[in-house]
């Protein structure tokens, strides 16, 4: 697993826009009164989102102003959450889960697809800018391993050929459609349902 980037190349000044700030709003009323540095990680969220899926240091200064709590607090908490990007990344960003039941099942050769037909390296992006990967801890979403998440999305059931293609699609500006790729429903057994099949005891 590697070290967290933090981008060398950062902007001097973040707001958020109206639509974020209400957003922000919305989340904080959520909080009982002297509670509202609670809604630090949905405020997080909210910068990554509007600052192309990553945080720079001046969205974290905002924050803490915006939640008036130390500056070094709201650092802590983007630097230790692999769910926030502290550099930018590709526009589409592929997170890689090499936690155990993904490696059994085959994560490291999707790390190999992602480092022939992406970079080399993680946290950094494609030649064409499209994409950038790294591996995290698990995703949850074990039972359809080996899996990876892009953007907001879960693609399941993955094997090489399968991601190949995936980043084919990509490249070629295609629609990639997420779920699993063997098909099945949610976390349903692999080879359909084994029980409950006796109408009489369904």
């Amino acid at each position: 697993m590697s070290i967290k980037k933090i981008s060398k190349d950062q902007p001097e000044n973040f707001k958020f826009n109206d639509k974020n700030l209400e957003a922000a709003e919305k989340v904080i009323s959520n909080y009982p009164k002297g509670k509202q540095q609670s809604a630090v990680m949905a405020l997080l969220y909210i910068a990554q989102r509007q600052n192309n899926n990553w945080i720079p240091l001046s969205a974290m200064k905002y924050i803490a102003r915006y939640l008036n709590m130390p500056y070094i607090k709201v650092y802590e908490v983007a630097t230790f959450y692999t769910m926030y990007n502290l550099a930018p990344v590709g526009e589409y960003f592929f997170q890689v889960c090499t936690t155990t039941p993904c490696m059994l099942r085959g994560a490291y050769k999707l790390v190999d697809v992602c480092k022939s037909k992406i970079s080399q390296n993680e946290n950094v992006i494609s030649k064409d800018g499209k994409i950038s990967w790294m591996e995290v801890e698990c995703l949850g979403a074990c039972v359809n391993s080996p899996m990876i998440q892009i953007n907001d999305d879960y693609f399941e059931d993955l094997d090489e050929k399968k991601l190949e293609k995936i980043i084919e699609n990509i490249q070629h500006g295609q629609k990639i459609k997420p779920g699993s790729y063997k098909g099945r429903k949610s976390a349903e057994p692999e080879n359909n349902r084994v029980t409950l099949m006796d109408s009489k005891n369904a």
